[in-house]
C-alpha cells in the first residue's frame, strides 16, 4: 500500500517539492507521531495533567512493607480529601504508585508518573524518598505539595515546593525545651535514628534544640561529627549520645549499645532518647531498651512515626506508658470543621496519619481553587504564595515561608492510646 502522505510527483513530475510543501510535510508527520510534544517537551510539559474536565495528581507511597502504614493512611486522607470534589469544574483524579519507602524504587515511580502526566505530586511519604524525587520534580517543574516529612530539605528546598506539616526540629525541639525546663542536661539528651537523610533530620532537630545552651558545645560538635558522615557509610554508632538503625530493617542492638556506650564515656545516663523512625523499628528499639534492658529513658517520637501503627506495635510488646510523640495536627477529638469532616468521611481510618494526608487534600484544593479556572502550575504555585488559608478553622499562613503551618501537639502514651498532655506534664516524667 502506498504512502498516501508522499510528495505528488504524479502532479508535478519534473519539479522539486517546494519550501511549502516541505513544511506542510513536516507539519502532517509531527501530528501523526505525536504532536507538537514530540519536538517540544518542555513547552508542553508545564501543563501535563490537566483538561477541561480532570485534574490529575500523583503520590509515591510505602503501601508495601515495613512502614506501609504511613503510606496506606496517607493515601487513605487524601483520597478522602478529595472524593467528590470538583474546583473550576474539573475532578481531581489522584493516581498513587507504591516504593515499599526504598528509593530507587521512588526514583522509577516518580519517572512513570511524570511519563503519564501529573500536574502535581501530593502527600509523598518519607525523607530518603524525597530527597530523591524532589531533584526530579524540580527538573520538571513539578510542585511537590503537602509531603510527608518534616525534613529541612523541603524547607525551602528546590523547585515548587509547598510543604503543611511543622518540621522535625520544631516537633524535637518542644520535647527537648520541656526536658531542659525539668533539669535534664544537655548531655543527658540522646538520639536513636534511622540511619539515613530521615534520621540526619533529626540529629539536626537535637542540634538546633539545644543550641546556646551552657555546657552543649561539646554535645554539638559530636552530634555534627555524626551528621557529616555520608548516609553510604554505617559508621554512625559509638561515636556520641546517638545510635542508628539500617532503614527498612529492625537491627537495633547496635544502636541501643551504642547509647549504652555514650553512657560510659561521658559517665552519666541518658535521660531522654528521641527516636526518629518508623514504627517497626522504635517499637522494637523501645521493646528492647524498656522491657528486656530496663532502662529508666525517658522515650520520645516524632510524628511521621506513626501514632496508630506504633500503638499496635505497642501492644505486642505491652508496652503502656511514658513514651511521648509529637504531632502536627489537632487532636483527634478537636471540635474544628476539619477534623470533625475528616472523622466522618474516613470512618475508621481516622487517625493522625489519615488526618495529617485529609488537611494535605484540603489544601491542595483550597490553592488550585485560587488559582483560577485556567490553572497552570505557576498560578498554582503563585496562588499559595504570600497567602493565609482557613481550612475548616486550621489557619495555613504562607506570608513568609512555604511552610503553611507550625502546629506541634505532645501526646503521652497511657495505657492503650496517646492522650493530649500539656508541656509542663513532660516536664513531671523527669521528676517523678
Amino acid at each position: 500500500m502506498k504512502n498516501r502522505f508522499c510528495f505528488p510527483k504524479v502532479l508535478y513530475p519534473n519539479r522539486v517539492p517546494s519550501r511549502w510543501w516541505m513544511l506542510s510535510y513536516l507539519l502532517v508527520m509531527i501530528l501523526l507521531t505525536g504532536g507538537p510534544s514530540a519536538i517540544m517537551p518542555n513547552a508542553l510539559a508545564q501543563d501535563q495533567g490537566i483538561d477541561k474536565t480532570t485534574l490529575r495528581i500523583g503520590g509515591v507511597m510505602a503501601l508495601e512493607g515495613p512502614a506501609m502504614g504511613l503510606g496506606q493512611n496517607m493515601k487513605a486522607g487524601i483520597d478522602a480529601a478529595i472524593k467528590g470534589v470538583s474546583i473550576q469544574g474539573r475532578n481531581i483524579e489522584f493516581s498513587v504508585l507504591n516504593d515499599s519507602y526504598n528509593p530507587p524504587d521512588t526514583i522509577k515511580a516518580t519517572k512513570e508518573l511524570i511519563r503519564e502526566g501529573i500536574f502535581a505530586m501530593v502527600g509523598n511519604v518519607g525523607t530518603p524518598t524525597a530527597k530523591v524525587s524532589l531533584p526530579i520534580l524540580a527538573e520538571q517543574k513539578i510542585p511537590a505539595v503537602g509531603f510527608f516529612t518534616g525534613a529541612d530539605l523541603l524547607r525551602p528546598g528546590v523547585g515548587a515546593i509547598i510543604n503543611y506539616r511543622a518540621s522535625y526540629a520544631q516537633e524535637i525541639a518542644t520535647v527537648i525545651k520541656a526536658a531542659l525546663q525539668a533539669g535534664v542536661k544537655p548531655r543527658q539528651i540522646c538520639a536513636f535514628v534511622q540511619n539515613d537523610s530521615y534520621g540526619m533530620a533529626g540529629v539536626t532537630g537535637v542540634i538546633m534544640a539545644l543550641d546556646k545552651q551552657p555546657e552543649a558545645a561539646e554535645i554539638i560538635a559530636k552530634l555534627k561529627q555524626i551528621r557529616a558522615i555520608p548516609d553510604e557509610d554505617p559508621a554512625r554508632n559509638n561515636i556520641g549520645p546517638v545510635g542508628v538503625y539500617p532503614r527498612n530493617t529492625v537491627l537495633v542492638r547496635d544502636g541501643y549499645k551504642s547509647l549504652k556506650q555514650w553512657e560510659e564515656t561521658s559517665h552519666d545516663h541518658c535521660r531522654l532518647v528521641v527516636t526518629v523512625g518508623a514504627y517497626k523499628p522504635i517499637a522494637n528499639f523501645m521493646a528492647y531498651a524498656r522491657k528486656l534492658k530496663q532502662e529508666p529513658w525517658i522515650i520520645s517520637a516524632v510524628s511521621f512515626t506513626g501514632a496508630e501503627s506504633l500503638r499496635d506495635e505497642f501492644r505486642e510488646f505491652d508496652i503502656r506508658d511514658n513514651i511521648i510523640m509529637t504531632q502536627v495536627v489537632p487532636a483527634l477529638d478537636s471540635s474544628l470543621p476539619i477534623v470533625e469532616n475528616a472523622r466522618k468521611a474516613l470512618g475508621d481510618q481516622f487517625g493522625y496519619n489519615s488526618l495529617e494526608g485529609y488537611i494535605v487534600g484540603k489544601m491542595f484544593l483550597a490553592i488550585l481553587d485560587k488559582a483560577g479556572s485556567t490553572p497552570t502550575r505557576e498560578r498554582f504555585i503563585e496562588a499559595a504564595r504570600g497567602q493565609k488559608f482557613d481550612l475548616g478553622g486550621l489557619t495555613l499562613d504562607f506570608t513568609d515561608s512555604n511552610q503553611g503551618s507550625d502546629f506541634v501537639l505532645l501526646t503521652l502514651l497511657q495505657g492503650q492510646d496517646f492522650k493530649v498532655i500539656k508541656s509542663n506534664y513532660v516536664e513531671k516524667l523527669f521528676t517523678q
